[in-house]
C-alpha cells in the first residue's frame, strides 16, 4: 500500500494535486467525502488544474478542466458540460486507514486513453 496523505491535511471544499510513481492524481474533499482521480481530462488528456491544487470551479461545486472549461461532478467524475460530455474522469480506488488515504500499487495504472 502507498500512503498518499492524511484526510485532515485536506480542507473541506478543496482539492489537492499529488504525484505518485510518476503519475498525477488529485483528491477532493467535499461534504466530508473524499474522491480520488487521475489528473487527466478525458477529452485531450491534459491536466485539469487551473493553478497548483485548484481543480474546482469558483463555487467549489464541480471539478473544472482548465483547457476547455469542462465541468465534472465531484462524486463520480461524470462530465456534465463541455467537449467530453457524458465521459468520466478515471477514479482511483483507495482506502482510508487510520486517517490516511492509501492506494494499492496495482491501482496506479496510467489512465486509459479515450
Amino acid at each position: 500500500m502507498i500512503s498518499l496523505l492524511a484526510v485532515d491535511d485536506i480542507e473541506e471544499g478543496t482539492s489537492r494535486g499529488l504525484e505518485v510513481n510518476n503519475l498525477y492524481l488529485f483528491v477532493v474533499k467535499k461534504d466530508e467525502q473524499i474522491t480520488l482521480y487521475f489528473n487527466r481530462c478525458p477529452h485531450l488528456g491534459t491536466p485539469l488544474e487551473w493553478e497548483e491544487d485548484r481543480f474546482l470551479d469558483a463555487d467549489g461545486a464541480l471539478i473544472q478542466c482548465s483547457t476547455h472549461g469542462a465541468l465534472f461532478r465531484i462524486e463520480d467524475g461524470q462530465c456534465l458540460a463541455g467537449p467530453c460530455q457524458g465521459k468520466y474522469l478515471q477514479a482511483v480506488p483507495f482506502i482510508i486507514e487510520q486517517g490516511i488515504i492509501m492506494v494499492e500499487d496495482r491501482q496506479l495504472r496510467p489512465p486509459r486513453p479515450e
